[in-house]
């Protein structure tokens, strides 16, 4: 018996691997690291941003980090409230 791959079925593969992989990149993205740690609310706030702001930057998370600061006015404003509450975390931590 032989199977025989449609065009349709292919792209809906394909479709469904690319959602899977963005969907574990925007997880990733933003995930905790020594340097910046990104609350999870942050995570889900700000991986759409990430994405459309960012993407050229990614995995690198410092740069993208670096990308989100620069880009603060186009962030969506759930996403610049997150960072906002979470670099001032981290700065006072650092202070301490």
């Amino acid at each position: 018996m032989t199977t025989v791959f449609t065009s349709e079925v292919l792209g809906r593969g394909v479709r469904s691997t690319g959602l899977a992989l963005a969907f574990a990149a925007g997880v990733s993205v933003l995930s905790s690291t020594a340097s910046f740690a990104f609350s999870a609310e942050a995570q889900q706030m700000c991986s759409g941003d990430a994405f459309r702001l960012c993407s050229a930057e990614i995995p690198n998370i410092p740069r993208i980090t670096a990308c989100m600061v620069r880009n603060r006015s186009q962030l969506s404003s759930g996403c610049r409230v997150v960072m906002d509450r979470d670099l001032a975390a981290q700065r006072r931590a650092a202070a301490e």
